[in-house]
């Protein structure tokens, strides 16, 4: 039990030290490293002596001492050494690491830290992967997963990133006013894929990471209070609470997953769902749409809707079709198929996810087999249906999305003969 405790802290209070600690050494390295020692230390004391009064404080505290001792033992030069002994002077006690990391939402060490993961000198696949690391606390391998490259491809990415931010002076701060909306685009996308990570887990035995989802929505409030005109930011915050809603009914005692036509939707968090419409509400009145807007007011229709049967598949269909002209990639074909599938039936559905812009681009992943799958079960093709998904299972790492693609093919054996 001690060993999950450990785990569930890492994975809350790993980005904020990181974060801290960049920002009191003023190098992404030695505070990453410094923060894996202190969980190191962690995982050999805290089983032992028990969890201190503020799990965090300790945390940073350690860590600061382990970057300072670092620095001391590789110094150099006199002015290194005098700069190591400054900082041991003045390291702060546990009372006061904790207060620093409760600072207040503009001057958020984490949101500092994701405008400097997600500078425009960085490529948007590298600024993803360097959040991911750096304030999700993933492992470069699960990284690697969500990317689909090796473990050492991923890790010589983000050390490449990490030396061109220490090489190009690149600011730990949250951009001047004025270059926000140039800046902003970046990390709209690195939250929504931080929140997608822990909504729908790449690998693992959860289907959900619940510590993801609350950190991408927390930095999407900063970010919010930070630039309250801008309607996509807002848009992305409603999409998120929306899409959070459901979490309750996702899955079973068991942990197995429920998808959204079988949820008990009395699970829903209403007070979510009231806060998300009234952002699509406000986004509405701006008349500006954008991307993530598009998508808070589709899964608003779903939320709408009090039972599966009673969805406004139609008005869902109609806002897929804005969305494809503002984002016309595979993976928006893919879900705008799904509602074209309820609409028109599956044949019609089925002609979009087998045409070679949807099927080829998307072909590792499993999502595109699982629907593939379930429109030929629906059209009565059950061989068909069990061929594909069985490349969805071939594709899929989560566990409890594999054991639903399993449930669904046992379906269909009394059908194959």
């Amino acid at each position: 039990m001690r060993g999950l405790v450990i785990e569930r802290i890492y994975r809350e209070e790993y980005g904020r030290a990181v974060a801290v600690l960049t920002r009191v050494f003023g190098d992404i390295d030695i505070a990453e490293e410094a923060v894996q020692e202190a969980f190191a230390a962690a995982v050999q004391r805290w089983p032992h002596d028990g969890l201190p009064p503020s799990p965090a404080g300790w945390i940073i505290t350690t860590a600061r001492n382990r970057a300072v001792d670092r620095l001391r033992r590789e110094s150099k030069r006199t002015e290194r050494h005098i700069a190591a002994m400054s900082l041991d002077a003045a390291a702060p006690t546990e009372t006061e690491a904790e207060a620093n990391a409760e600072e207040g939402p503009v001057q958020d060490d984490r949101l500092r830290m994701i405008f400097t993961c997600c500078h425009p000198s960085l490529a948007p696949n590298v600024q993803v992967a360097l959040t991911l690391r750096l304030l999700g606390g993933l492992t470069t391998a699960e990284i690697a997963h969500a990317f689909v490259v090796s473990e050492a491809t991923m890790a010589q990415r983000l050390v490449r990133a990490k030396g061109k931010i220490r090489a190009a002076r690149i600011p730990y701060r949250v951009p001047f006013e004025a270059d926000l909306p140039d800046r902003v685009g970046g990390v709209l996308r690195t939250l929504y894929l931080i929140f997608n990570e822990g909504y729908t887990a790449s690998a693992g035995d959860r289907l959900v990471r619940d510590d993801l989802c609350a950190e991408a929505i927390r930095l999407a409030r900063l970010l919010a209070q930070l630039m309250p005109d801008e309607p996509e930011v807002l848009g992305l915050l409603g999409l998120m609470l929306l899409i959070d809603s459901r979490r309750a009914a996702r899955t079973t005692a068991d942990g197995e997953l429920v998808v959204l036509a079988e949820q008990d939707r009395r699970l829903w968090d209403r007070k979510l769902i009231e806060e998300g419409h009234r952002i699509v509400r406000a986004c509405l009145r701006r008349d500006r749409p954008g991307p993530y807007q598009l998508q808070a007011a589709i899964n608003a229709v779903h939320a709408d809707a009090p039972a599966a049967e009673e969805t406004d598949w139609r008005q869902i269909l109609a806002l897929y079709d804005q969305l494809l002209r503002f984002t016309p990639t595979p993976v928006v074909a893919l879900h705008r198929a799904v509602a074209l599938a309820e609409v028109e039936g599956p044949a019609a559905a089925l002609a979009v996810v087998e045409a070679p812009d949807v099927a080829g681009p998307m072909a590792r992943q499993h999502l595109l087999h699982a629907v593939r799958a379930d429109l030929l079960r629906r059209s009565g093709r059950p061989a068909e249906a069990a061929d594909a998904y069985r490349a969805a299972l071939d594709r899929a790492d989560n566990a409890a999305e594999r054991t639903f693609l399993e449930g669904r093919l046992a379906d269909l054996h009394p059908s194959i003969g």
